[in-house]
């Protein structure tokens, strides 16, 4: 029981990570939002997972060749899917709003991520007939409503303090929003796939809370492939954007905004950092939980940096006591995955 705790412990280090990454983004100025997201990618999706690897692989680059190169190319195609879904993820917010479009893309990726992978590894029988399996999914569907409340509690907060989203379109937006949680879903089918290339690094004496991070050269690399190509196509195509302009800011501002996207970055990876520390806690047979425990304990994260940043403090009566009320039953969710873990 104690290490599960720990691992889910891990886990909310981890989803705050998540839930704050974009803080210090947001302090950028005067660059476009593609070269802030490009330089950011560059080190969560590049710099750090090959340099972590580099630090805990005693060969580097034999690990890798020693792969079978469709595992390689598996658990890079399933980066590049969760990439699909992170492109997709600014549309979602253009025509539902932040709020609405969080809660419905995370609550899809959510429900996909976490059931899939046992499905697809012929465990579904053991989440609706043994009491632990049982315990988990009513842990999943209270995350579920928990979510639900809290995107609901943000959107009434939207339209109480900013009246109603200019572009919003409802069909559209949860059209994408379903899109993006599918495509995010990426990330889970990533580390699931990914597993052989973590028992080869226990192999080699790697710690168990490291053991997946070289697998993160794959998966992240893949992501970092749409994005940035992303980021770079829509510098060159688009004429009122501008890598040069960008980067002639005066010297000040340049490298402000450059630690600026940097720390979002570097927060941005460590999240996946955190996330394998607490997977590395969570007994292997329930595995599938982390990803319901990583993207549930985010939205409550989400919420809690909200008010932290005061972002709530215009705010009142039922939106405010919805957001609470959502936070209370994200934390009751995961009680009962740590119920279920402990069968």
């Amino acid at each position: 029981m104690t290490s599960v705790i720990a691992g889910i412990g891990w886990h909310v280090i981890g989803a705050g990570m998540a839930a704050s990454f974009y803080a210090p983004i947001e302090k950028v100025k005067k660059w476009s939002w593609e070269t802030t997201w490009a330089l950011a990618g560059i080190f969560s999706w590049i710099l750090l997972p090959i340099g972590v690897s580099l630090a805990l692989l005693p060969d580097f680059h034999g690990f890798y060749a020693s792969m079978a190169s469709s595992l390689l190319l598996k658990v890079a195609l399933f980066g590049a899917m969760w990439g699909v879904g992170n492109v997709s993820y600014g549309l979602t917010m253009r025509h539902l709003g932040m709020s609405l479009g969080i809660g419905v893309a995370i609550g899809v990726t959510l429900i996909v991520g976490t059931l899939v992978p046992p499905l697809m590894h012929g465990q579904g029988a053991m989440l609706f007939t043994t009491r632990g399996g049982q315990l988990t999914m009513a842990g999943v569907l209270v995350a579920l409503i928990g979510v639900a409340t809290v995107s609901y509690a943000g959107h009434q907060k939207e339209r109480q303090l900013q009246g109603e989203i200019q572009e919003f379109n409802l069909t559209l937006g949860l059209l994408l929003a379903v899109m993006c949680g599918i495509f995010s879903s990426g990330m889970s089918f990533a580390i699931d796939a990914a597993k052989p290339m973590e028992a080869a690094a226990l192999h080699l004496g790697v710690n168990p809370l490291y053991a997946a991070l070289p697998s993160y050269v794959l998966i992240m690399g893949g992501g970092a492939l749409v994005n940035l190509s992303y980021c770079f196509i829509r510098l060159a195509a688009v004429k009122r954007l501008s890598l040069r302009a960008d980067l002639k800011q005066p010297r000040p501002m340049l490298m402000k905004n450059a630690v600026l996207a940097a720390t979002g970055g570097i927060m941005w990876y460590l999240q996946f950092f955190f996330y394998a520390w607490g997977a590395a806690n969570i007994p292997v047979h329930m595995a599938y939980v982390n990803w319901m425990l990583h993207m549930s304990i985010y939205v409550l994260c989400g919420g809690l940096v909200g008010l932290a940043l005061g972002e709530w403090s215009e705010a009142r009566g039922k939106p405010l006591r919805l957001l609470l009320a959502g936070m209370l039953v994200i934390i009751a969710a995961a009680n009962l995955v740590g119920l279920g873990m402990a069968q």
